[in-house]
């Protein structure tokens, strides 16, 4: 009986994992845009779901069934989170503002195929460099890797583009030639991201 009973438990735990990490990673999708392959992820989540659920309904009498249920959830939340994580969908658009305007900041990034905008700022201290960059949410951390070796002292602020649209360089990043030095993107794409930043509009 008490093998039975602890079966049950570690069964409704591990579907529950299963279904809130696909109901994570199904609602990030949505977030990002990618609507059919959230709509996918939702057919196989909401079986999961119903029988998980189905198992506690039928065993509401078990206080153990409902704590594994709830349990099973926050997993679940935890496991999904890890997984998008990994996954990294879409671009990070990090501004960068360094204390030493001399630095050829611009050019190493751009050097390693990175867009990047870069303009004249003036902080309390005196005169700053200003740069903004796009790039892949799976090079976000060797991004901030080559800034602070370029500059330790840089002051980093990034967030996810809401919508991005129109730009070469972004073409150059689905076509898988970011940072490979053969297929290494020229000047003038880094001055079309420029344009298209500095004129207003986003980059896709």
């Amino acid at each position: 009986m008490l093998e039975n009973a602890l079966v049950m438990v570690v069964i409704i735990l591990l579907v529950n994992v299963v279904y809130v990490s696909m109901f994570t990673i199904r609602m990030i999708l949505t977030l990002k845009g990618r609507r059919y392959v959230a709509a996918f992820v939702s057919m196989f989540e909401i079986v999961v779901y119903i029988f998980g659920l189905g198992l506690v309904l039928d065993n509401l009498n078990e206080i153990q069934n409902v704590i594994a249920y709830a349990l099973g959830y926050g997993i679940g939340v935890v496991v999904g989170s890890m997984i998008e994580e990994k996954l990294a969908l879409g671009y990070i658009t990090v501004n960068v503002i360094s204390g030493n305007p001399d630095l050829s900041f611009t050019r190493q990034l751009r050097d390693k195929g990175y867009g990047v905008t870069s303009w004249s700022a003036y902080g309390m201290d005196g005169d700053r460099l200003a740069i903004q960059i796009l790039t892949p949410r799976k090079y976000e951390l060797k991004l901030y890797e080559d800034i602070k070796t370029i500059d330790p002292k840089a002051f980093i602020i990034s967030y996810e583009p809401k919508q991005i649209h129109g730009g070469f360089w972004v073409k150059q990043v689905k076509k898988g030639r970011l940072f490979h030095p053969k297929k290494k993107i020229d000047g003038s794409t880094n001055e079309k991201v420029e344009q298209n930043i500095n004129s207003g509009s986003k980059t896709e």
